[in-house]
């Protein structure tokens, strides 16, 4: 039996707690196993929210939650408690992930004989010396300049100015217990009060496989890699052992699809059912959008590009477990109202409640939908 589309959809709906109602606390929102990126102005704490947290904890005055550059190179942010685990399940998988996660990078670094995870290691060690307070992070990639050797920096035209190439510079943070401070523009680095490194070994719950196959899944070796930025190799080589096949019918396909998916998550999928009520505005990095199957996403090819365009990338409505369309904010003064451009038909009420609750989010007022 193959799965239908509008199953797997249903089943990373409910996996992603995204049809989840009440209040509940920022820790027990199951996507900080992969961790929830920060990217934008309705970033994680957006996502969160969307997964039934109280808005009034998304600010994390507790300190339960810790922000991080990791995968892609992207802020992440996870459970604090978790964060030993999570620079254990980030951290590349090989040399060749290394090579492959810093991009070009790589190239000036091997013509040297300077293994990647060595450099990283060496970038680390001088973002840890140096990083000994709250410091902005063009302090920092400055006194990293005047450290490193020729092999770890490039000339940036935008700046004028020779840097550490900047996924090494990223990677090599959590490395030495480097977090970000929460809404800092420019970013702030700080230490990791109490850090005693990476965990010896990686949690099951954090394998970032794992997390992928259970809140994107069913998948494949090539989409989980191409979400990491690995080599399908080094991926293939961590595969679960009790991962499972199961068939997926993909729109457009002559044939199903095989993939991946853990065991125990199987009935789950089987049983994936969604209000088709449920209306949220996603954030457009939210995990949901992340998954490497945008076929699956969204069908029609012309629709897949007005979703993900380069820059100036919008959110999307999801209905039931369906998207239907993108939305971007237009602000004016504590003044918030909704450019919504949908291609399947969404009530105006939930479109309202769903701007509203943005709104609150924000700290300003709902003013109903933009013209186009």
């Amino acid at each position: 039996m193959a799965y239908s589309a509008a199953k797997v959809l249903a089943y990373r709906v409910h996996s992603q707690q995204l049809d989840r109602a009440g209040r509940h606390r920022p820790t027990d929102v199951a996507a900080l196993d992969l961790g929830v990126q920060d990217t934008g102005r309705d970033g994680a704490g957006w996502a969160l929210v969307n997964r039934g947290v109280d808005p009034g904890q998304v600010a994390d005055p507790a300190g339960d939650l810790v922000l991080a550059w990791t995968l892609r190179g992207a802020p992440h942010v996870y459970r604090r408690a978790d964060i030993a685990g999570v620079a254990a399940a980030t951290a590349p998988f090989s040399e060749a992930d290394a090579a492959k996660r810093i991009f070009d990078a790589a190239r000036p670094l091997r013509a040297a004989g300077i293994d990647v995870l060595e450099a990283l290691d060496v970038v680390a060690r001088q973002m840890q010396s140096i990083v000994t307070a709250p410091t902005v992070k063009g302090d920092l990639s400055s006194a990293l300049t005047d450290r490193l050797d020729a092999p770890y920096l490039r000339y940036c035209r935008p700046c004028a100015a020779t840097h550490c190439y900047e996924q090494p510079f990223r990677l090599a943070a959590l490395r030495v217990g480097l977090e970000l401070q929460p809404d800092t523009s420019p970013p702030v680095l700080q230490r990791i009060a109490g850090w005693g490194g990476p965990a010896a070994s990686v949690p099951a719950s954090l394998d970032v496989v794992r997390a992928y196959l259970h809140l994107l899944g069913p998948a494949t070796p090539k989409q989980v890699a191409a979400y990491v930025d690995a080599p399908v190799k080094d991926v293939k080589a961590r595969w679960p052992e009790d991962a499972v096949e199961v068939s997926v019918a993909v729109d457009g396909s002559d044939s199903d699809e095989t993939r991946w998916l853990l065991a125990e998550d199987r009935p789950a999928l089987g049983e994936a059912a969604v209000d088709q009520g449920l209306v949220r505005l996603l954030s457009p990095f939210d995990l949901f959008l992340q998954a490497k199957d945008r076929e699956l996403l969204v069908p029609d090819p012309a629709r897949r590009k007005q979703m993900w365009v380069v820059l100036g990338r919008p959110g999307a409505v999801l209905v039931g477990a369906q998207l239907v369309g993108t939305w971007r904010p237009r602000a004016s003064g504590r003044k918030l109202r909704l450019l919504v451009d949908t291609w399947a038909p969404v009530p105006d009420a939930a479109l309202a409640e769903q701007g509203e609750r943005l709104a609150s989010y924000r700290g300003a007022t709902y003013d109903g939908l933009a013209e186009h």
